[in-house]
């Protein structure tokens, strides 16, 4: 007998069709994120559970509040590779840094970058850096990829959609937050990244996790499968571009 009915999709629950989370705020005592290494290595054991190989750790670099450098960003990323390496680990660390673009802002060569030179920006909740096109523009000729962080966050965009256009004009990556679309952050953000997906504006997903709060509301929408109905068919290029070869299984 012939059954008109469509057999229902199977349940993914997991992240392993990302794979790698390049926006996260788990080395320890550098920001508002993992204070310590042992909240670093829970967390991190615990995305890696969710199914991530890689990880591209970004901690703040915004002067007034994370005076952060290479020096300190990778003395802390060495810290959490020799206690993964010790207990035999073979989750995959490495280092950038989210820039905030303000006015101490500076383009030099000690800038803590992605590998393939990606550089992960943000700028305030609340109002746009005014030369923001500028500083894109210079870091381009310097020969970087600009990622603009959780574009779906800046809520002056909320009511000037077409401004993302621009950004994607000028060659600029856009990195969804996971969470957003699950409405972590509310409403409007929420339809602001439902918009950016529909025109398929975005290029990458990632955690930008802090602490155990984000990660149990991301624990709940992997594993119910729901993050995925929602997103898990997008092309994300999250293993194209930060793999070998897209080598992860």
């Amino acid at each position: 007998m012939l059954s008109f009915f469509k057999p229902k999709p199977p349940l993914v629950t997991d992240l392993s069709w990302l794979g790698v989370d390049l926006h996260s705020h788990l080395l320890p005592g550098l920001d508002d994120g993992a204070p310590d290494l042992e909240t670093s290595l829970f967390l991190i054991k615990k995305l890696n559970e969710l199914g991530f190989r890689k990880f591209i750790c970004t901690p703040h670099i915004f002067k007034e509040l994370y005076p952060n450098t290479p020096a300190t960003i990778n003395a802390s990323l060495q810290s959490v590779q020799i206690a993964l390496q010790s207990e035999g680990s073979a989750i995959e660390i490495v280092a950038a840094a989210e820039y905030m673009i303000d006015s101490d802002f500076d383009i030099n060569e000690t800038l803590q970058i992605m590998p393939g030179n990606y550089i992960l920006i943000e700028m305030s909740y609340m109002t746009e850096t005014p030369n923001i096109e500028q500083i894109i523009f210079d870091l381009q000729i310097k020969g970087y990829t600009v990622i603009l962080a959780h574009p779906e966050r800046y809520n002056f965009y909320h009511k000037n959609l077409g401004r993302y256009q621009r950004f994607k004009d000028m060659g600029v990556l856009f990195q969804l937050n996971l969470l957003a679309v699950i409405g972590y952050y509310g409403k409007e953000v929420k339809q602001t990244a439902e918009y950016l997906l529909k025109n398929k504006l975005y290029d990458l997903g990632a955690t930008d996790l802090h602490h155990e709060k984000h990660l149990k509301a991301l624990d709940h929408v992997v594993k119910n499968g729901e993050l995925f109905k929602q997103i898990g068919e997008y092309p994300f290029m999250n293993r194209k571009l930060f793999t070998n070869h897209n080598n992860i299984t």
